[in-house]
C-alpha cells in the first residue's frame, strides 16, 4: 500500500470511527487502495468522495440498526427508461435474487442547501417509481426524509413523508426517535458535524437574505431552546421525543406542537425570550429535519460550545463584530485572573458571553482536577458556579439573547445575564435581578464598547458619574455634556468591585493610557485602584472583528476605603503576536503564552 493510500485510509477510519472500525470487523466493507469495497456485493467506490462517506455510514445502519440482510442490498443501480441516465445510490430488495426493489436510497454529502435537498428528495422518489419500490429515502448527513412512493405529491410532500423507513420489512412507525432506545435514541455529534447542522439551520432561517442575520439567529436560538428543553424533559425510556416529525405530519401540526411547548417554557423562563416564534411552519419543519436526530444535551460540552462559537463568529462579524472579543485575548485575561468557583464574576458589557464562558471553562477544568473519581461532586462544583456566580449585562437585546443561548448551550448560567444598559443606575439593575449590586463582585472581566458618546441630554445618569464631571481651571466641578462610554465603564466597573479585594481585567483604548487630555481619567483610576498589570495588544487585535483601535489589557485591584499605597511595581508587557493575524488567520506565534509565564514569575494577582 502506498503512503498516500495509507494516510487517506487512516483519516477515513479516524473521521468515522463510530461505524467504520466495527463495519470492517464485521466484514461489511473494507478499505482497498483508497476505495471502500462493499463485501457482499463486491463493488467498490472512491473513499474520499464526501457522498461515499454518507453512503457507507448509512449502509452500516441499514445492516446493523434496520436489520436488512447485506446480500439484499446493492449499489449504483441503473434506472431503466430514464434519460439522461440515473443511478440509485442504494437499493434494498425484498428477495435474495434482488428482483423486487423495496427501498431506494439517495445519498448526498452533509451540508447541502435546502433546495439541493428538495431536488435530491424528488430524485429518490423518481427512482423509486421507476423501480416500483414502495419506499424511498434521501440521506444528507443527519438530514433525512423517508417517503411512501405511491403517496408522493410534489405539492403536498408531507402526505407521503414518514418518520423513517420500516425496520426489517416491518410496519411504518409513528415516531422514530425514542429516549433510552439503544438504536433510536438521539445521537452525539462531533464538532464539525454539529457546526454543519447549526449552519444548515441558520441558512434555512436566513432564507437567502429574507431575514437579517441577527433576526435569523434569534429564531434559531428559540428553536434550539425548545430542542434542549425537550431533551431534558422527564419521560420514561422508550417514549418518543416531541421535537421530531411524525409520520404523515403536516408542517402546521409540527409548528403547533413545538410552538405550544415553546410558549410554556417561555413562561417558565421569561428572561430568555419575550417574543413568540416568528417562523413559517414550513421553515420550522425543515429546521426540525436538521435537528431531530441529534442530542445537544449529551454532546460533549466543549464540542457543542466550540461549534456554537464558531457558528456565531461566522455570521456576526461586521456590524456586530464589536460584540465578540477574540478568544485568545479572553483566554489570556481569564488565566491571569485565576478565577475560583467561589468568586462572583461579572462582565457588564458581555456581548456573546465570551469572558463568562471562559470563566466557566476555568472552573470546569479545576473541577476535573479536584473530583477525579466523583462525577456528582465535579458537576456540582462547576454547575453551581455557572448558575449562581456568573453575571452579565448587555445593552443590545439581540446580543443578550446570544449570550443567554451561549450559556444554555454550555449547560446553564443564563439566568444572571440581563439585557440592560450597564451605565444606568445600579438600583434599577437590582430591581431586575437582585444579584447586581455595588461593591459585590470579586472579579470584573470586560471589553467595553469604544468610541460612542453618552450625551447628558439623552442620559440624565451622566451627571451621577464622577467621570461625568470635570474640574475647571479654577478647581470647580462642571457637569460634562457628553462622555465616552469606555471612560464611564471604568468607573462603573470599579463601582461593582468589592473594596480591598475585587479585581478587574478590562480592555481599554491606548488613548486613555497616553493622551495628556485624559490625565484626569488616569488619576481617577490610580486613586481608586492599584494598577497590577498592563499588556499592550497589537494594532490588529480587533481588526478581524470590525474594530481597529489600538488597545491594551489593564488589570487592577480596587482599594479598600482609606487605603494608602506607597510605591509599587506594575507588570508591563507588549504582545506583538497573539495567535492570529489581521485577517483572522491562525498565527503559530502567540506572545500571550510567554507573557503569562513571565507574569507568574512576577507574582500572581491573588
Amino acid at each position: 500500500m502506498s503512503i498516500g493510500y495509507q494516510q487517506l485510509e487512516e483519516k477515513i477510519v479516524s473521521d468515522s470511527e463510530e461505524y467504520f472500525k466495527p463495519g470492517q470487523k464485521k466484514k461489511y466493507f473494507i478499505l482497498d487502495k483508497g476505495k471502500i469495497k462493499y463485501l457482499a456485493s463486491g463493488k467498490k467506490y472512491n473513499a474520499s468522495n464526501p457522498e461515499e462517506k454518507v453512503r457507507s455510514k448509512y449502509y452500516y445502519d441499514l445492516v446493523e440498526k434496520y436489520n436488512y440482510p447485506a446480500k439484499r442490498i446493492d449499489f449504483e443501480i441503473e434506472m431503466p427508461s430514464r434519460t439522461p441516465q440515473y443511478y440509485a445510490d442504494i437499493v434494498i430488495y425484498k428477495d435474495d435474487d434482488k428482483k423486487i426493489p423495496y427501498i431506494v436510497v439517495e445519498c448526498k454529502k452533509d451540508g447541502i442547501t435546502d433546495a439541493e435537498f428538495e431536488q435530491a428528495t424528488k430524485q429518490a422518489i423518481a427512482n423509486a417509481r421507476v423501480l416500483k419500490a414502495p419506499f424511498a429515502i434521501c440521506v444528507a448527513g443527519n438530514t433525512r426524509r423517508a417517503m411512501e412512493t405511491e403517496k408522493w405529491n410534489d405539492k403536498t410532500p408531507e402526505k407521503a413523508t414518514i418518520a423513517d423507513i420500516p425496520i426489517s420489512y416491518g410496519k411504518i412507525e409513528e415516531f422514530r426517535y425514542k429516549k433510552g432506545d439503544l438504536n433510536w435514541d438521539l445521537k452525539i455529534l462531533d464538532q464539525e458535524e454539529l457546526r454543519r447542522v447549526f449552519k444548515k439551520c441558520h441558512d434555512t432561517l436566513w432564507a437567502g437574505g429574507k431575514r437579517a442575520a441577527t433576526t435569523a439567529f434569534d429564531e434559531f436560538a428559540k428553536i434550539i431552546f425548545v430542542k434542549i428543553k425537550d431533551e431534558k424533559r422527564g419521560r420514561p425510556d422508550g417514549f418518543p421525543y416531541d421535537f421530531q416529525i411524525k409520520t404523515h405530519e403536516k408542517a402546521k401540526n409540527v409548528f403547533n406542537r413545538i410552538n405550544d411547548f415553546y410558549l410554556k417554557e417561555k413562561e417558565n423562563d421569561p428572561e430568555v425570550f419575550k417574543e413568540n416564534l416568528k417562523v413559517e411552519p414550513e421553515e420550522l419543519y425543515t429546521v426540525v429535519e436538521h435537528l431531530q436526530a441529534i442530542s445537544l444535551n449529551k454532546t460533549d460540552l466543549d464540542v457543542k460550545g466550540e461549534a456554537f462559537q464558531q457558528f456565531m463568529e461566522g455570521f456576526f462579524k461586521g456590524d456586530f463584530g464589536a460584540f465578540f472579543t477574540p478568544r485568545n485575548i479572553v483566554s489570556f485575561a481569564i488565566k491571569i485572573m485565576d478565577i475560583k468557583n467561589d468568586d462572583l464574576v461579572l462582565d457588564p458589557a458581555c456581548g456573546s458571553g465570551g469572558f463568562l464562558l471562559h470563566s466557566l471553562d476555568k472552573v470546569r477544568n479545576d473541577a476535573k482536577e479536584y473530583f477525579k473519581n466523583d462525577d456528582a461532586g465535579e458537576f456540582r462544583y462547576w454547575h453551581d458556579f455557572a448558575a449562581n456566580n456568573l453575571f452579565g449585562i448587555e445593552i443590545n437585546d439581540s446580543i443578550a439573547r446570544v449570550a443567554k443561548m451561549n450559556m444554555i448551550i454550555h449547560d446553564d448560567g443564563h439566568t444572571n445575564v440581563i439585557g440592560f444598559d450597564a451605565l444606568e443606575d445600579i438600583e434599577k439593575m437590582n430591581r431586575k435581578n437582585y444579584g447586581f449590586a455595588e461593591n459585590k463582585f470579586d472579579i470584573v472581566v470586560t471589553n467595553p464598547p469604544f468610541g460612542s458618546n453618552v450625551k447628558a441630554s439623552e442620559h440624565p445618569y451622566l451627571e451621577k458619574f464622577e467621570l461625568g464631571r470635570k474640574k475647571n481651571k479654577d478647581g470647580k466641578e462642571k457637569n460634562m455634556k457628553n462622555q465616552k462610554t469606555e471612560i464611564l465603564f471604568i468607573e462603573r466597573c470599579i463601582d461593582f468591585l468589592k473594596p480591598g479585594t475585587g479585581q478587574m481585567a478590562i480592555v481599554l483604548p491606548d488613548g486613555i493610557l497616553t493622551n495628556s487630555s485624559l490625565q484626569y481619567v488616569r488619576d481617577f483610576l490610580m486613586e481608586g485602584t492599584q494598577i497590577l498589570a498592563v499588556v499592550s495588544l497589537p494594532q490588529f487585535a480587533f481588526t478581524h472583528f470590525g474594530a481597529g483601535v489600538k488597545s491594551s489589557l489593564v488589570f487592577v485591584r480596587k482599594k479598600a476605603e482609606d487605603e494608602k499605597l506607597g510605591r509599587y511595581k506594575i507588570f508591563m508587557a507588549i504582545a506583538e503576536h497573539i495567535g492570529y493575524d489581521a485577517t483572522g488567520r491562525k498565527d503559530s506565534k502567540n506572545d500571550l503564552d510567554e507573557i503569562y509565564k513571565e507574569f507568574k514569575k512576577f507574582g500572581k494577582l491573588k
